[in-house]
């Protein structure tokens, strides 16, 4: 039974998904998005 156990644990490691391309592409997105609002901003300030 702790082999089945154990199996599964393995199974489980080997099909969780590798995120750390999605978060720096979110991170990217926001970053731009932040960009975007200060540039906004900054041509309202100097009008």
């Amino acid at each position: 039974m702790t082999s089945l156990h154990h199996q599964k644990e393995e199974k489980a490691k080997k099909e969780s998904p590798d995120l750390k391309g999605t978060f720096i592409s979110v991170m990217m997105l926001g970053l731009f998005i932040l960009a975007s609002w200060f540039g906004v901003y900054a041509l309202f300030v100097m009008r």
